[in-house]
């Protein structure tokens, strides 16, 4: 009896220990050291959350610029069903997924024969990135221009000041956040 006592007095100590007091030193820690990150980087609009930048948005009219398709269901970038869709490269419904979309690409932005960036065709493998690539950005500033009156060159310059680096230099790939862009945007860059 006596053993079984210790056992669980270990685990409620071990409990208070790892279960409130480690995560509300590193909650404290966070909010005090990173607060918007560890609130997650939300965008407020005239008092409301409008977004987050670690979550992409669903943007589809011809004056925004577009995100990476979700692989998420049953609407696009839902945070609860993050995923990808776990199709190869040679699997047919893929590669009839990635045509539609170069299509409906062409077909925003006729006349536009640049090759079309990987990124604005294919799925993160979380279904949830915000991210794109300077290229897929620059790809859609003729159609955004086109369609917001906007001289092509500024758009330009809106976009290449938007372009964040690798991470510490080294990690990942420069990036655009769509939302931070098309906020820019409405904001009347």
């Amino acid at each position: 009896m006596k053993t079984l006592w210790r056992a669980f007095l270990l685990l409620g100590m071990l409990t208070l220990l790892t279960g409130v007091a480690y995560p509300l030193a590193v909650t404290g820690i966070a909010q005090i050291a990173f607060p918007g990150a560890a609130n997650g980087s939300l965008i407020e609009a005239d008092g409301q959350v409008v977004g987050s930048t670690l979550i992409g948005q669903p943007f589809d009219e011809p004056r925004y610029f577009w995100g990476r398709p979700s692989a998420t269901g049953p609407v696009p970038y839902n945070g609860a069903a993050s995923g990808a869709t776990n199709l190869g490269p040679t699997n047919p419904a893929l590669v009839d997924a990635v045509k539609g979309r170069v299509e409906a690409l062409r077909a925003a932005d006729p006349g536009h024969d640049s090759p079309v960036p990987v990124d604005l065709v294919t799925a993160s493998a979380s279904g949830l990135d915000p991210d794109i690539s300077p290229a897929a950005a620059l790809f859609q500033v003729p159609r955004v221009a086109r369609a917001r009156g906007l001289d092509v060159v500024r758009l330009k310059s809106l976009v290449e000041s938007g372009v964040r680096g690798r991470q510490f230099g080294l990690l990942g790939e420069p990036r655009v956040n769509v939302l931070v862009l098309n906020r820019a945007l409405d904001a009347g860059m």
